[in-house]
């Protein structure tokens, strides 16, 4: 009997929703008005959906207003805020393409993003922790502070007219966000409304950089088919509905915040709730009782920080049920206590990435608890997956290979970069996920590393992530992350870098003993470091080749 192949395809009845962004707001507006929309609890904002609906419409027709025309680029740079949000609906309903800034980028970066996608308006806040947003701006475009909102000509930013600031102090140069969302006269709406009718589906709507670990940041062009679809099937594994309300402390400028947290609310009514303008263990605990939220999203990280918070137990989080942990592999360990100690029954594991819009894989709210914190569940609806070996060809049930994906989730392409679509994107459209998986009989998947993550220890594979997920068993080890180092005789080794518990002390024999007779001796990592931070992505990602780097150069292996 011949084996089963590793391919799989998530047929369902629900169809695809093929409206634009826009529209689709409008429609879910009119069913759910007086429903709870947008609640950002640091700006004390609280909008029902009529209001969120008329809002966006508002900053469509001022974004219109100021002469920007269908398909132009808009950067958003600015931590979680309520603008962000009404920013990422109107560029929609505008058929402007809205483009996420990182954050935590700084001024060659921000010059490199504005240039790449050659965008006309610039949407930032004044600041945000370290960072001085305005200054950067004005270091790289110093005519702005001599010329008149929307005249910008910068040598550096050739493109760039508008530079519109949030909050109410002046700059010059710069208009004033709320200026925008004056109410729009009959001839704005007229126009509006005309620029609506036309957004087609497939057209694109929002660019994610997305940072390689090597070269410049590639753009993965987005379109509205691929967000809104994808926001609307999480949001049907969740089994969201118009009573939820989701806490969302992971960034919007990451498919994270604005799919996974946005758009899948808004898709089902339900409710999108900001406890602070970024993560904070004891805010989101705080929202969580106030706001009476059922659901809560996070990386593996935020659960631990939230979990281990001194205060913990004094806040009552018995609403939840559901929420999604992804972004990074999601350590067993972990899934399992947020089970037990969050009340988050329901929680489900999503896997993906930006270039897939960005969901492919997610565990359903009634999968064994066992299938949830082993697998990352089964195929999403509507897409393709196979699993293949060095050579493309599909692999069967059970063998480890490399995950393609192909459906309407499949970005665009990177903009404006043919060759490094081509080396993603191949001819019959199969995204390569440079992930390493295994799917078994009943489609559930497993990730098991990076490929570029394997160890190879004199001729033995070694997949990181199984060491870890054994390693966080140790009572004393908080949280992990192995890393292949250069080594003359095996041609690499194991190191564990380890972030024990407050208070805990460990020594490298402690942990090796934890391991001998426990997994293969090859396995048991040669090298233990005791960290008290990962190098991170503002995401939550952990950057592993940072990390693989320090290391080495600590142990005086590079090279």
């Amino acid at each position: 009997m011949q084996q089963s192949l590793s391919y799989v395809h998530g047929a369902h009845e629900v169809p695809l929703i093929g409206e634009s962004i826009g529209v689709h707001l409008a429609s879910i507006a009119a069913r759910f008005g007086d429903n709870d929309a947008l609640i950002v609890r640091h700006q004390n904002i609280r909008w029902t959906y009529r209001e969120f609906d008329e809002r966006v419409t508002r900053l469509a027709a001022g974004l219109l207003g100021l002469g920007l025309e269908p398909g132009a680029r808009v950067g958003i740079w600015a931590q979680n805020c309520a603008e962000w949000v009404l920013v990422q609906f109107a560029t929609a309903r505008a058929g402007l393409i809205m483009v996420n800034i990182n954050p935590a980028y700084r001024r060659s970066e921000l010059e490199y993003v504005l240039n790449k996608v050659r965008c006309s308006a610039l949407i930032l806040a004044p600041a945000f922790k370290a960072s001085d947003y305005i200054g950067m701006v004005q270091e790289i475009a110093p005519e702005i502070q001599h010329c008149k909102p929307g005249a910008l000509q910068s040598l550096r930013l050739p493109h760039l007219r508008h530079v519109v600031r949030l909050g109410t102090e002046r700059t010059p140069g710069m208009a004033n966000f709320d200026e925008l969302l004056a109410p729009p006269g009959a001839e704005a709406l007229a126009l509006l409304s005309k620029v609506q009718s036309e957004v087609q589906f497939d057209d694109p709507v929002n660019i994610q950089f997305t940072s390689g670990t090597t070269g410049a940041p590639k753009g993965a062009t987005l379109s509205h088919h691929n967000i809104l679809n994808n926001g609307f099937f999480i949001g049907e594994a969740m089994k969201l509905g118009m009573r939820d309300r989701l806490c969302i402390p992971v960034p919007l400028y990451h498919c994270f915040g604005m799919v996974l947290g946005n758009l899948a609310c808004v898709t089902h009514g339900a409710a999108m709730v900001f406890p602070g303008d970024s993560f904070d263990p004891k805010t989101v605990l705080e929202t969580v009782q106030a706001e009476r939220c059922t659901g809560l999203h996070g990386v593996p990280t935020m659960f631990i920080a939230i979990l281990d918070h001194p205060d913990f137990k004094q806040y009552d989080l018995s609403t939840l049920r559901t929420g999604i942990m992804a972004g990074s592999p999601c350590p067993a360990e972990v899934m399992s206590r947020v089970i037990n100690h969050m009340h988050m029954g329901e929680i489900t594991i999503a896997y993906g990435m930006t270039e897939t819009s960005p969901v492919s894989f997610q565990s359903s709210v009634d999968d064994p608890v066992e299938l949830r914190v082993t697998t990352i569940g089964r195929v999403h609806p509507h897409l393709e997956v196979k699993i293949v070996d060095a050579n493309g060809r599909i692999v069967p049930r059970g063998v480890k290979g490399e995950l393609l994906t192909r459906g309407y989730s499949v970005m665009l392409g990177y903009w404006d970069d043919e060759e490094k679509t081509r080396d993603t994107i191949d001819a019959a459209r199969w995204l390569h996920t440079g992930d390493l998986a295994v799917i078994d009989e009943n489609g559930f998947a497993a990730i098991v590393g990076r490929s570029k993550d394997m160890v190879i220890r004199g001729g033995e594979n070694i997949y990181p992530r199984e060491i870890e997920e054994f390693l966080y068993r140790h009572p004393k080890i908080m949280d992990v992350q192995c890393v292949g180092v250069p080594d003359q005789k095996y041609g690499e080794e194991l190191c564990a870098c380890i972030i024990l518990r407050p208070g805990e002390e460990a020594s490298a024999e402690e942990i090796q003993d934890f391991c001998r007779g426990q997994i293969a001796h090859y396995k048991i990592p040669r090298y233990i470091r005791f960290v008290s931070a990962f190098p991170m992505t503002v995401t939550g990602k952990i950057q592993k080749y940072v990390l693989r780097d320090q290391i080495a150069t600590e142990l005086g292996l590079a090279g």
